[in-house]
């Protein structure tokens, strides 16, 4: 198992209302005609304790079954459609993009 884990900062002059809108709207749905996709996990990042904003708003997840896979959906038609619409909500200079392989603690 495969996935990928993107560090999202919002572009400058977008209010968080309209972040998580078009992330929902606009965003996931290209994302979910990716091929070979198994899941989509969004975790919106909450303030840090001592109040600061936080280094990202967002943190998504995508797991493929392999890391081959990941690669072909994300060089096909439907991956360069998620690619292009990065910057018309996302910080592109502040994108991190890690790809790592699962496993369960204790395995």
């Amino acid at each position: 198992m495969s996935k990928v884990i993107v560090l999202m900062r919002k572009r400058a002059g977008m209010n968080a209302e309209d972040f998580r809108r078009y992330l929902e709207d606009t965003h996931v749905p290209l994302l979910a005609k990716l091929p070979a996709l198994q899941r989509v996990v969004n975790n919106h990042v909450l303030a840090s304790a001592d109040g600061s904003p936080p280094p990202y708003d967002l943190i998504g997840e995508a797991w493929f079954p392999s890391a081959e896979a990941m690669q072909a959906a994300y060089g096909g038609p439907e991956g360069q459609a998620v690619i292009a619409d990065v910057p018309n909500f996302l910080d592109p200079a502040e994108l991190r993009i890690l790809i790592v392989e699962e496993a369960e603690a204790g395995a």
